[in-house]
Order: C-alpha cells, then structure tokens, then sequence
C-alpha cells in the first residue's frame, strides 16, 4: 500500500525506530512531520528524507517532559496542515537498570513523564489535527514491560511504570475514541533489532522463527494494521520473546 494521502506526526524520531519509521514512511509517499529532543537530529532525519527525493517531510522539536515544548509543536504542525491522519507516539526515554535504587530521582521523573505524561499530552494536542482527518490512527511502541507480569527485561521499574501506564492509557483511548472513528492501535515489542533502513542489512537480516524481532517487522505490522479497511480495529500487538 501507498501512503500518499497519509500525513504523519512522529515523535522521537531523530534516531533508531523512529528514524526507521519516517524513512519508510517517507518512502511509501507520506508526508512526514517528525519531531525530535534536539532540532538538529530531526533535521538530520529530515534531509536524509529529503536527499532521497522525498520534499514533504518537515522538522520539529518536542520535548516530551515539557507540556509547552508538545503545545508548541502540535501548534507548528496546524500551521503547516488541516489534518493529521497518523499518530506514532514513538517517544519515551529507556532507563536501565533492574535495582531501584541505581537511578536519581530526576531520571525518575523524566522517564516517566516522557513516557506517561508525555504520550498522554501528544495525543490530546494531536487530538483537533486527527479527527479532521477521514482515516485518522494513533499508533504507540509501548513495550513488552507494558504488560502484566513481564519481568524479563534489565529496564529499571521506572520504565516499567512509564510503559503500564501507556497501556493503560491506549487501553481506554480505543474505546472512548472508537465513536469518533479514530483506530488506537498498541504494540508490544521486546527488545527487537533495530537495522538501518538505508542499508543492506535491511532486506537481508533473518526473520525466520528462531531469530531476534526485527525494526522491518514491525514496520510492516504497523503499515499492516493503518492499512485495514476502517472497520478493522486492530487494538494491539503482542510478540513472543525469544
């Protein structure tokens, strides 16, 4: 499927998954508004997007802990587009570490606000831009540790509570905004292999049955889920861990 008619707001794309969604999606026609803690990643992002021919592609930034930096970059959006029809709250700060006490208390507060607060804040901004659109879904990456009882990742229990609380929160948003048409869709990733899509490990990594989660999968998962016919409501993802 194209996504020419498809415009699209990312968070955290600057590098590694949301860098790898903003190519492909770029790639598949979209236009991409993606955003990044600092500008000059997003813009890095940007002109590799732009260098492969791709011109409707613009650069923000987004401070997920700051409720100003998220207005401001909803704001920046509307003025560049009527509509957005594709939500990827990619965004949530990792801290690692399985001991409670390894981390300060800002580390705390700042992975669980990017996280929690932060996901929350994106979609109630984005909220105007997606219900102008015919077709509009929220996607988020939460995570394996985002589900109940999942206990084998090294994340500190900071990370844990960040991503209980965006399952949470996407739990109740695909019900309370079904009505108005918007699709929420959730994915469960465990640690997976980010590869490069500009190259050539991107085709040729192993997918078999045996092998690490791979970034090329769930890209094609969540390409798989926006383009359902609008009475498929595809509410979550969950992948098995190697």
């Amino acid at each position: 499927m194209r996504f020419d008619n498809h415009r699209v707001v990312i968070t955290a794309a600057g590098r590694d998954f949301g860098r790898t969604l903003a190519i492909r999606l770029a790639d598949l026609g979209a236009e991409v508004f993606l955003s990044a803690h600092s500008l000059d990643a997003a813009e890095r992002v940007r002109d590799e997007i732009r260098d492969r021919g791709h011109q409707r592609v613009h650069a923000f930034t987004c401070d997920l802990t700051d409720p100003a930096s998220i207005r401001d970059f909803a704001s920046a959006v509307a003025r560049l587009t009527d509509r957005v029809d594709l939500l990827i709250n990619n965004g949530s700060r990792w801290l690692e570490g399985p001991d409670l006490l390894s981390a300060t208390d800002t580390d705390v507060i700042d992975t669980i606000t990017s996280g929690a607060t932060g996901t929350v804040l994106t979609v109630k901004n984005f909220l105007p831009l997606l219900l102008n659109s015919d077709k509009p879904d929220v996607v988020t990456m939460v995570s394996t540790c985002g589900t109940t009882g999942h206990h084998r990742s090294d994340a500190h229990d900071a990370f844990y509570t960040a991503k209980s609380a965006q399952a949470g929160f996407t739990e109740i948003l695909s019900k309370r905004l079904r009505p108005q048409g918007v699709r929420v869709i959730s994915l469960y990733p465990p640690d997976f292999d980010n590869g490069d899509p500009l190259s050539e490990e991107w085709e040729t990594t192993p997918r078999g049955s045996k092998d690490t989660l791979t970034s090329h999968s769930l890209v094609e998962c969540i390409l798989f889920a926006v383009a359902q016919p609008r009475d498929c409501f595809i509410k979550a993802f969950h992948f098995e861990q190697v």
